[in-house]
C-alpha cells in the first residue's frame, strides 16, 4: 500500500518532499556544508564584505545590512523553525495523541474533565502564556520558546486524536474484540491508537506549517530566540529598515519560510487524502 501511495503522489508534491528534505538536511547538517559561511560573521569589520551588499560569487544570495551571509543565516535559521515545529508535533503527537484516544475510547467521566481542561487551554491567549513565561524566566532562547509552543499544541492533538478515537471505537474490529473479552489497554494500543495515528500525522505536517509561520510573526515582533540567532523571522524584521536601500534581504527568508509552510500544507494534504482513500475502501 505505501508502494502505491508513492505512485500516486503527484509530482508537485514530490517537488515539496525535495524542498522539505532540503531544508531539513541543511538545518542538521549546516556545520558541515562545506563553503557555508559562519551566519554571524560580519565581514564590513575585517573589511572582506559590504553591508547590503548584491548577490555574487562570494555570498550567493548578498548580505545583509551588517554584512552576514544571507544563504548562511538562512540555512541556519532554519533549525529555529524546525526544532520549535518538531517539538510541537513530538509534544502534540505524544501526549496529546494518548490523551484524546484515551478518552476518545474510554468516554465517560475522564472524558468530560480531559476536555474541559482542554477548552480552558484554548481558552488562554497562547502569546500571553508565553510573553509570562520570559518575563519570568528573564530570558528569551529556544528551550523557552520550544517549551511554550509545544504544550499549547497538546490541546489541538488531543482534540483531534479524540474524534478519529470515537469514529475507530465503534468500528467493527475493536467491539469484536471486546466481545471476546479483550483488555480495553490492549484494545486501546493495539487497535484505537494505531489506527489513529496516520490522521495525526497528516494533522501534524500542517500544524508543523502553523507553528513555523508563529515562530516567523513571534521573531519578527522580537519576541523569539535574542539576535544575533538567526531565524527567517528575525532576519526580515532586521532588514526591513533598509527595504528602500536593498529588498533581496527581506525577500530570501521570506520566501524560504513561504515556500516551507506551503510544502507541509501540500504534504499534509496529500497523507490526509491517501488515508481517506484506503478507510473507504475497507
Amino acid at each position: 500500500m505505501a508502494a502505491g501511495t508513492r505512485l500516486r503522489m503527484p509530482i508537485f508534491t514530490r517537488l515539496c518532499v525535495v524542498w522539505l528534505a532540503v531544508i531539513v538536511l541543511g538545518a542538521v547538517l549546516a556545520d558541515f556544508v562545506p563553503g557555508l559561511q559562519d551566519p554571524n560573521h560580519q565581514g564590513f569589520l575585517f573589511g572582506t564584505s559590504k553591508t547590503n551588499d548584491a548577490p555574487s560569487w562570494a555570498h550567493l544570495l548578498g548580505t545583509d545590512n551588517n554584512s552576514r551571509d544571507i544563504l548562511a543565516r538562512i540555512v541556519y535559521g532554519g533549525r529555529v523553525s524546525l526544532v520549535v515545529a518538531a517539538t510541537a508535533v513530538a509534544t502534540g503527537t505524544v501526549f496529546g495523541m494518548l490523551f484524546g484516544c484515551f478518552v476518545g475510547y474510554v468516554r465517560g467521566k475522564a472524558d468530560a474533565v480531559v476536555m474541559s481542561t482542554v477548552d480552558v487551554i484554548l481558552a488562554f491567549p497562547g502569546l500571553v502564556l508565553l510573553l509570562t513565561v520570559v518575563t519570568l524566566l528573564g530570558r528569551r532562547d529556544l528551550v523557552v520558546i520550544a517549551a511554550v509552543v509545544g504544550f499549547l499544541s497538546i490541546p489541538p492533538y488531543t482534540r483531534v486524536a479524540r474524534a478519529q478515537a470515537l469514529a475507530v471505537s465503534r468500528r467493527e474490529f475493536v467491539l469484536a474484540a471486546e466481545a471476546i473479552g479483550t483488555k480495553k489497554r490492549t484494545i486501546l494500543f493495539r487497535e484505537v491508537i494505531p489506527n489513529c495515528l496516520p490522521g495525526c500525522m497528516g494533522y501534524a505536517l500542517v500544524n508543523a506549517a502553523v507553528i513555523i509561520l508563529l515562530e516567523g510573526a513571534l521573531a519578527f515582533l522580537g519576541l523569539s530566540v535574542q539576535p544575533p540567532t538567526a531565524s527567517w523571522g528575525n532576519m526580515v524584521n532586521a532588514a526591513r529598515v533598509d527595504i528602500q536601500i536593498n529588498f533581496w534581504p527581506v525577500v530570501w527568508p521570506s520566501l524560504a519560510l513561504v515556500f516551507t509552510v506551503f510544502s507541509l500544507n501540500n504534504v499534509g494534504d496529500f497523507i490526509r487524502r491517501s488515508r481517506a482513500v484506503r478507510s473507504a475502501a475497507l
